[in-house]
């Protein structure tokens, strides 16, 4: 018979007994012998085998001393103790398996029973590592497969905001900007008491990502609305405002595929809400307070900034200071107050990163010098 990959380290005392079990277990297994407490943790430094067998009655640490050791170090906790004495009554077999021993053999032993029952709890060990095996290879597939996920997400959201990008340019980089503004306000809301339970790690996160599709309706609005550099006329504003509508239903398709839990739920409710206001005054659905929900609150602040803070066709960009004033006032009429205070707390972070991506827009500041 071929002798097995499993490990076992004997600790006893007797020579006797250390002869007898080597003659029982050598021809099948890698045996290590220590004669007192003291040598098995020593030799549990270097080596973990698979399986110990554990004498109770030894001079200085008993084996129930050195079972208590075992037990108490991670890196020896998980291996397999079977106890081998001549106490054989109830409470110390008792007490060696509540320290954690899996097993109790009785002196004088049958040498068969103890081939049998080190050959099952080393079957365990070996049971419990493919086990473990099968459980990592399954969670690299899930990691790998929620990587594949996200990057389908990503994909997504990139090939229809290059449309709206296509569309004006502009819109990318204040894509990028606003994107980065939401993040910012989201991070500093979520420890308030109010927003705890709905700005949670993953609601953020598909905040995040959905974020740049708030303006994703505008690919459906004429050039010569969408890019006239004047202010728009009534009728033309009216045609503009729906690319609020359009955007929600294109996206409110996608979702119904995906699922309710989809990313693009939160899209779907940017796009539709973040022109709503504070006071009921917005569109397209006329919303007030915290009916309107907090992703659209928290992107109408960011689009309103970025609108103010960079050129337009219709208009010059302006300062930071003059944006953070113009914000201000709109608190509790426009904007969702408790999102003004957090803004007025983090308004250098906005014109930040603003700077930022300056390189990205560089014809949206233009009051900006560069070094040459």
């Amino acid at each position: 018979m071929e002798k097995s990959l499993s490990s076992v380290l004997i600790v006893d005392d007797t020579p006797f007994n250390i002869d007898v079990l080597l003659g029982a277990l050598d021809a099948d297994y890698d045996i290590i012998v220590a004669t007192d407490g003291p040598s098995a943790l020593e030799i549990l430094h270097e080596t973990l085998p698979d399986l110990i067998l554990l004498d109770v009655m030894m001079p200085g640490m008993n084996g129930f001393d050195v079972l208590a050791r075992l037990k108490a170090d991670p890196k020896t906790a998980s291996i397999p103790v079977i106890m081998i004495t001549a106490l054989a009554d109830a409470d110390n077999k008792i007490k060696g398996l509540s320290l954690g021993a899996v097993d109790y053999i009785s002196k004088p032993f049958n040498v068969e029973e103890v081939k049998v029952r080190v050959k099952n709890h080393l079957n365990l060990v070996i049971a419990r590592r493919e086990l473990e095996e099968l459980n990592r290879v399954l969670e690299e597939k899930v990691r790998l497969r929620t990587l594949h996920i996200k990057l389908t997400q990503e994909t997504t959201i990139e090939t229809l905001s290059a449309l709206a990008e296509h569309r004006d340019p502009e819109t990318g980089a204040h894509i990028r900007r606003t994107k980065t503004y939401v993040l910012t306000l989201a991070e500093a809301l979520k420890s308030h008491e109010e927003y705890k339970q709905t700005l949670t790690a993953d609601y953020i996160e598909k905040l995040v990502i959905s974020a740049p599709l708030h303006d994703v309706g505008k690919v459906a609005v004429p050039d010569h609305i969408l890019l006239k550099p004047g202010k728009l006329t009534f009728d033309e504003f009216e045609v503009m405002k729906k690319h609020t509508t359009i955007g929600y239903e294109a996206l409110k398709v996608a979702e119904r595929r995906l699922g309710q839990d989809s990313f693009l739920k939160v899209a779907a409710e940017i796009a539709y809400t973040h022109h709503e206001k504070w006071n009921g005054a917005g569109y397209p659905q006329g919303l007030t307070g915290k009916n309107i929900p907090v992703s659209g609150r928290l992107m109408a602040l960011a689009d309103v900034y970025d609108a103010l803070a960079t050129k337009r066709p219709y208009k010059l960009p302006f300062p930071h200071e003059k944006t953070v004033e113009i914000i201000k006032e709109g608190r509790g009429s426009h904007f969702d107050p408790e999102i003004v205070d957090i803004f007025l707390e983090l308004h250098e972070e906005f014109h930040n990163i603003a700077m930022k991506y300056v390189e990205d827009d560089e014809n949206a500041f233009p009051y900006i010098k560069k070094d040459v």
